[in-house]
């Protein structure tokens, strides 16, 4: 078995959106304050989709989300020639290939991101060749279903926040979690504002159901510094992604000065991002995610190192690309949902793109053993609102 061929396809969104919302977030660019939307970085309404086949008619799916009109002329001019001819099987191999052909620009951001694609393309060849899941490839099942967690609870009114808070813990959601929308910009009337929006939710909730916390980047260290205790009392989960991934100092200062778990990871890449992370102590929960990171390939590795240090794996966004992983690691206990409904972060366009991700029952995800590959196929239903560049 060779690839015979890769097509990269960005699918931008032109269908209807939910209107922009101010302070649904903090952001990396609340820090630029009057100098233009603060939120263009947080909406992405576009996503690529990678096709490999093999010379005997398999066709793998790979995708990833991080700029992807980017992502395809990287794919199309500088990975395909490296990859077709290959056995995909030797897929260790061929991550190197690419990750090493492209390391002087490459080797994080989008360079990675479209190597992910590839090679998660590639796993979904490996379990269609053999008929198996993806996760039965990695390891095989470590839980009977995969609890997960709500995550669409965004800065609001605080009447429709409680509102869907109630909705999620009434279809059976033990974990959620909610997105500050102010940051040091804001001053202590933020703060204020941050703090009714995590009260809201656990007066909802109760004390028996997990709240996560995000900032999304868009917090400093002595901002974090001073909001931390007020959070104590709400007891959340974790802080995610508090200040810039780049801040690994500041990531471990914040670690080491509050009981409140730190997460973090969602934009860093490949093993040795993650062990610079553990390295220092930066995080108590990683959280890469696969279509990102390096692919499966850089994911596993993860998982192991981070076993290792007895630090638990949660990717973000869900999608299963994500699931097989958590589904194979005994070190990644639960998943991220991002409930079904229309767009507006972009989140959501995984599912106006594929068919195959199964829904939550109860607060729980499983995944079949009967269905080879990662079990999703490009849908046409909403090909009518999306404009399709070759």
């Amino acid at each position: 078995m060779k690839i015979k061929s890769i097509r990269s396809r960005v699918f931008r969104w032109t269908g209807p959106t939910a209107a922009p919302r101010s302070n649904l977030s903090a952001s990396a660019m609340d820090a630029l304050s009057g100098l233009g939307d603060s939120m263009s970085s947080f909406r992405f309404h576009e996503w690529l989709v990678c096709e490999v086949e093999t010379d005997d008619g398999i066709v793998g799916i790979g995708n990833c989300a991080l700029a992807p009109r980017i992502a395809k002329p990287i794919i199309d001019a500088y990975l395909a020639p490296l990859v077709i001819g290959c056995d995909p099987f030797d897929v260790e191999a061929i991550w190197q290939k690419m990750y090493r052909s492209t390391i002087a620009w490459g080797r994080k951001g989008i360079g990675m991101a479209a190597i992910s694609a590839i090679d998660i393309a590639l796993w979904d060849i490996m379990g269609k060749a053999v008929g198996k899941p993806v996760f039965k490839l990695l390891g095989g099942r470590t839980k009977e279903a995969i609890p997960v967690y709500a995550s669409k609870l965004y800065s609001q009114p605080l009447d429709s926040l409680a509102a869907e808070a109630k909705r999620y813990l009434d279809e059976g959601f033990t974990m959620m979690k909610l997105r500050f929308g102010w940051g040091p910009r804001d001053g202590a009337a933020g703060m204020r504002k941050n703090i009714d929006l995590i009260r809201t939710v656990r007066e909802v909730v109760g004390d028996d159901v997990d709240i996560m916390i995000e900032c999304y980047m868009g917090w400093t260290t002595d901002y974090a510094e001073r909001m931390l205790p007020r959070l104590e009392e709400f007891r959340p989960r974790w802080l995610e992604e508090p200040v810039l991934p780049d801040d690994i100092a500041g990531y471990s200062f914040l670690r080491r000065k509050s009981p409140i778990p730190i997460s973090g990871g969602e934009h860093e890449f490949t093993l040795f991002g993650f062990k610079q992370l553990l390295d220092a102590e930066a995080v108590s929960v990683i959280q890469y995610d696969t279509n990102r990171v390096g692919g499966i390939t850089a994911a596993q590795k993860i998982n192991m190192l981070a076993e290792a240090y007895q630090v638990p794996v949660i990717p973000h966004a869900g999608q299963m690309h994500n699931y097989h992983l958590t589904m194979a690691n005994l070190n990644c206990p639960i998943s991220e949902f991002f409930p079904v409904n229309e767009v507006e972060v972009g989140n959501e366009l995984f599912y106006y793109l594929f068919e195959g991700d199964p829904l939550p029952e109860r607060g729980f995800i499983n995944l079949r053993d009967d269905v080879p590959g990662l079990g999703i196929t490009l849908s046409d239903k909403y090909l009518s609102s999306f404009e399709v560049i070759e």
